[in-house]
């Protein structure tokens, strides 16, 4: 693995103005920091270095560059052999533009078909993005109630029904729950913006009608935690129950966290995952504002298009994905089926700053190599690489650009990006690309990349464009970043014993 030394630093001329207010500066503040877009104009400052190992500079408000050194790797990598301690994945579950059903999901994954479409969930006429992965025909049937179903913030009836699936896909119904001891089974599905509708709906009578006029579902369906916590209640599942939010990264993140507690012996099962509900006017003005999404309305099923020079943003998505983790201990013991093993994972930040990612993409492969010596996996043994690859300038390359630091040669690696057929499912978009990444090891096929047209001349690795490959996947990384430099990969693996 490498070592991390502090080289020197950057100084930039423009600055977030948060909080101002003065409209007019920040405004024009975050132009000079778009989202899309590399930042320009910055120049190197000469550093220092103090008896303790850290830099400073004499250059006010400068950020650190950090450069990895490579160290010899001490050992080759051992994977976990303590059957408590693996993590198998014993269900999947989900809500997706293309249904509630994982077969069908990656039927038309593997067919390449877009579920990019103009929105009709509102008006979106007077908006300058008017489409993207809108979820049609939704129906919770058999899994909300009729009253809460009606009073549900679409974010929270994504989770339920997506949760439900996997604990029905990993045979924990509601009967088999029962005899279990669910103090030892908790849930952490996590979500990047929360009840958003019920949030924009409750400031909205606040303005419009006063306070008195505010339901009281305002507040609980609005907060990030309630999609784990409405889970739990509807399933009695006793342990570890939270949620985190870190923007598009939050599903792995979930996963990472929800391993963790159950190598500590703290649970025998998680339901891990994310949901996301953003595709109303909240969501997509508030992207359009951070000049983040693609505005190809004539065309929108072509619009994500990762790595191809003529992306010009990322497309909105929704949906939830969530994974039934379990110890292998526990599986067996049960006689659970066993559908892949998660080997490992990890989680870092750029700490460099709110949209833009690093450009020397340190956070990224440092996150890469982390979760390699999580899994006890070298990276000579992954061939298979789901990527972030949201379709936005700056953000496709730089993963590149990190996935080649550490994978010297990926002449036997496989790349692809989910979100080019189902857009950016924001929180629940780590979760949805699990289920392809797991679907990848069991059938041994990958989904293509759709709309690659006109490659990026950095991007040699194969990007399965346009059309799906068969491909036997040794060992399978899933990638997810998100808005404040958070960067998050998890491992899958075939099952075995």
């Amino acid at each position: 693995m490498a070592s991390i030394v502090a080289a020197g630093t950057i100084c930039s001329s423009s600055k977030v103005l948060l909080g101002s207010n003065n409209g007019t500066a920040a405004s024009a503040s975050l132009a000079q920091y778009n989202g899309l877009r590399p930042v320009e104009n910055m120049q190197m400052a000469p550093a220092v270095k103090k008896p303790n190992g850290f830099i400073s500079t004499s250059a006010p408000k400068c950020r650190k560059i950090i450069k990895a050194v490579a160290s010899p790797t001490v050992s080759a990598p051992k994977r976990e052999k303590d059957p408590k301690k693996r993590i198998v994945i014993t269900g999947m579950g989900l809500v997706s533009v293309f249904g509630s059903d994982i077969d069908t999901f990656y039927s038309k994954l593997l067919e390449g078909e877009s579920g990019i479409s103009l929105i009709d969930r509102f008006d979106a006429s007077n908006f300058s993005v008017r489409f993207g992965g809108q979820i049609r025909d939704f129906s919770s049937k058999g899994y909300i109630d009729g009253k809460n179903d009606r009073r549900l913030d679409d974010c929270w009836r994504y989770c339920l029904v997506g949760g439900k699936k996997a604990l029905e896909n990993a045979n924990l119904g509601p009967q088999v729950l029962e005899t279990m001891d669910r103090t030892r089974i908790g849930v952490v599905v996590g979500t990047g913006m929360g009840g958003l509708t019920a949030f924009s709906n409750g400031v909205e009578a606040l303005i419009q009608k006063g306070h008195k006029k505010i339901t009281p579902f305002f507040i609980p369906y609005s907060i990030t935690n309630m999609g784990s916590a409405l889970l739990a209640i509807d399933t009695g599942l006793m342990g570890p129950n939270y949620s985190i939010s870190t923007a598009c990264a939050t599903a792995n993140y979930c996963f990472y966290a929800a391993a963790n507690h159950i190598r500590r012996g703290e649970a025998d099962i998680i339901v891990a995952g994310g949901t996301e509900a953003a595709i109303m006017p909240t969501g997509i003005g508030g992207f359009i504002a951070c000049r983040a999404l693609s505005q190809r309305n004539d065309d929108p099923k072509r619009a994500s298009r990762p790595w191809d020079k003529d992306r010009d943003g990322f497309v909105m998505g929704e949906g939830s994905g969530v994974l039934v983790m379990e110890s292998l201990d526990h599986a067996m013991k049960r006689g659970a089926n066993i559908i892949a093993e998660y080997l490992g994972g990890a989680v870092t930040c750029d700490a460099h700053h709110m949209t833009d990612p690093r450009s020397d993409g340190l956070g990224v492969s440092s996150c890469i190599s982390k979760s390699l010596e999580d899994a006890g996996v070298s990276p000579e043994e992954v061939n298979y690489v789901n990527a972030h690859a949201t379709s936005t300038l700056a953000g496709d390359l730089a993963e590149v650009n990190a996935i080649k630091k550490i994978f010297k040669n990926t002449s036997e690696i496989k790349m692809n990006g989910t979100k080019s057929m189902i857009g950016h499912g924001l929180g629940a978009a780590g979760g949805l690309e699990a289920i392809a990444s797991i679907k990848a090891i069991t059938t041994g096929w990958l989904h293509p990349t759709i709309n690659q047209e006109n490659l990026e001349f950095d991007v040699t690795i194969d990007t399965v464009p346009n059309v799906k490959k068969k491909h036997e996947v040794n060992v399978a990384i899933s990638n997810s970043f998100g808005f404040g430099g958070h960067n998050s990969v998890v491992v899958f693996a075939p099952f075995s014993p």
